[in-house]
C-alpha cells in the first residue's frame, strides 16, 4: 500500500501550467526522487501535497484518505522540510525543536523527550543550548530536518534538504535520511544533486514544464538509453548536423550535441564494435570515441534537453 498517491495533479497560475496532470506514488520504506530543472513544478507539487496550495484538479491521497476530506489527519501523518529554512535564528536548537513539537500537538513532556532523542540522532546535543544563528549551514539544515520529525511522521516531504551546505554536512544528512527509510518512513525527495538521487532513491520521477516525463528505478531509466552503454564522440561538430549523415538516425539516438561532443546510444541490440566502426566512419574528423554506462544525468538530458541546475 502506498502512503502517498498523487493522481492527475494540476495547478495553473494564469496561463502558466505549473503542474500538469502529474501522477505518482510513494510506498513505505521508499525514497522517491522528484527531479527537474528550476521552475519544473517540483515545489508547487510539494506545496499541494502538504496543503499549502489547493490543486485546480486531481487528488492527493495520504494513507488511503483524500487529503482535502480530512486535512488534519493527513498532516498528522506527514512531515515537511521546506527548501527555505523554517527555524528561529534567535532561539536555541532545543527551543526550536520543542516549539515545533508543541505545534505538532505533542505535550510539553513529549516534546522535551523527543527533542533530546533528535538532538542525539542529529549529533547536535553539544550545541543544543546555543542560538541557531551561531550554527553552520549544515547544522541549520539538520535542525530544519529535525523540526519535521518531532511527531514521528510516516511520510516525509524533503524539498532540497542539502542545498547550500558543505560535502561533509551533506553526507551526514544523507546517512540520516537512509536510516529514516530503513525504519519504514516513506520519503518524497527533491534535489538538484543527481548523485544524491542515484545514491538514495529506489525510484525516480523526472518532471519538466509541469509534466512527469518518466519514472522508474535508476536501471529502468538507464535502459531507456540503450541499457549499459553510451558512446561519446569528440570532434569538430560546429558546422555539422547528424540529420545530414546518411542512415545515422536509424542507427543512433542523439542524447546531447555540443560544438565539440556528441553523445549517442545505439538503436537496437547491436554489438559495440559495430557501433564504434559506424561512428569512426562518420563524415567528420573524429578525435576520440568513448564507451560509457548511462548516468542519471544522461537520462535527464535526453528527456529535458537541459542540465538539472538550469
Amino acid at each position: 500500500m502506498s502512503l502517498l498517491r498523487v493522481q492527475g495533479l494540476f495547478k495553473a497560475f494564469a496561463a502558466i501550467r505549473a503542474v500538469d496532470s502529474v501522477s505518482f506514488e510513494v510506498r513505505p520504506g521508499e525514497i522517491y526522487g522528484l527531479l527537474g530543472p528550476n521552475g519544473a513544478g517540483k515545489t508547487t507539487t510539494i506545496s499541494m501535497i502538504s496543503g499549502l496550495l489547493k490543486p485546480d484538479a486531481g487528488e492527493v491521497i495520504v494513507a488511503s484518505t483524500p487529503f482535502w476530506s480530512d486535512p488534519q489527519k493527513a498532516k498528522r501523518i506527514m512531515g515537511v522540510v521546506p527548501q527555505e529554512l523554517a527555524i528561529y535564528e534567535e532561539l536555541t536548537g532545543r527551543e526550536n525543536l520543542e516549539f515545533w513539537g508543541a505545534m505538532a500537538g505533542l505535550s510539553s513532556g513529549e516534546a522535551r523527550s523527543r527533542t533530546t532523542e533528535l538532538l542525539e540522532a542529529l549529533t547536535l546535543t553539544d550545541r543544543a543550548k546555543d542560538a541557531v544563528k551561531t550554527y553552520s549551514g549544515g547544522m541549520k539544515r539538520r535542525i530544519n530536518l529535525g523540526c519535521a520529525l518531532l511527531h514521528r511522521p510516516k511520510l516525509l516531504l524533503l524539498d532540497e534538504p542539502t542545498v547550500g551546505i558543505d560535502p561533509q554536512a551533506r553526507l551526514n544528512i544523507l546517512e540520516f535520511i537512509r536510516n529514516l527509510r530503513a525504519s519504514g518512513t516513506a520519503i518524497l525527495y527533491t534535489t538538484h544533486y543527481l548523485e544524491e538521487a542515484e545514491l538514495l532513491c529506489q525510484r525516480i520521477g523526472i518532471i519538466d514544464h509541469g509534466r512527469l516525463l518518466a519514472e522508474g528505478s535508476l536501471k529502468e531509466l538507464q535502459d531507456r538509453l540503450g541499457g549499459d552503454r553510451l558512446f561519446v564522440l569528440e570532434a569538430e561538430l560546429k558546422e555539422t548536423s547528424p540529420d545530414s549523415w546518411d542512415g545515422f538516425r536509424q542507427r543512433f539516438r542523439v542524447i546531447q550535441k555540443t560544438e565539440r561532443q556528441l553523445v549517442v546510444s545505439a538503436i537496437g541490440p547491436r554489438d559495440p564494435s559495430e557501433c564504434l566502426k559506424d561512428l569512426l566512419g562518420l563524415p567528420v574528423r573524429v578525435e576520440n570515441v568513448m564507451l560509457k554506462r548511462p548516468s542519471l544525468n544522461d537520462v535527464f538530458l535526453q528527456l529535458t534537453g537541459r542540465e538539472l541546475r538550469e
